[in-house]
């Protein structure tokens, strides 16, 4: 089968055309930027005890119900992790579970202030959550945290 010169050209344009827009699309998804999740509503408000609760009952559930949503979270600061450019707040129950929290950028300073049993309210992005076979623990991470006033 020969395909004319004129046809060749047609699908030569099309194939760009489909790269130019999928090159698009992928440079605003890597270059989003999100507002401040201090000023966000948010979807859900519960303790860190409650939200591993519902996890470790049916985390399949839990992840259909909260993946992507605001949530926030109080309970007592288990322990304080810091990053190469972040910190990282748990928040656990007494079998090991914990709630995990990252903060954004501009919330950092507050978030290294904080220490390991202090009372506090955190909302930010639910990334999911899951059951670890070796640390058999379930494990809930937030992504984009601000400490809630």
């Amino acid at each position: 089968m020969v395909i004319s010169k004129t046809r060749r050209k047609n699908i030569l344009i099309a194939v760009l055309l489909i790269a130019l827009a999928g090159g698009g699309v992928l440079w605003y998804l890597f270059t989003e930027k999100f507002g401040d999740t201090r000023k966000e509503k948010a979807d859900y408000t519960m303790s860190a005890q409650d939200l591993i609760a519902e996890f470790k009952k049916s985390d399949s559930l839990a992840n259909k119900k909260y993946a992507e949503r605001m949530i926030e979270v109080t309970g007592i600061v288990t322990a304080v992790e810091p990053a190469d450019t972040t910190v990282n707040i748990k928040m656990a129950d007494s079998t090991g579970s914990y709630v995990i929290f990252a903060f954004q950028q501009q919330h950092l300073a507050n978030a290294r202030r904080v220490k390991a049993g202090d009372s506090l309210s955190v909302k930010g992005s639910c990334s999911g959550g899951a059951y670890s076979e070796i640390l058999e623990t379930e494990y809930i991470t937030f992504k984009r945290c601000a400490i809630s006033k």
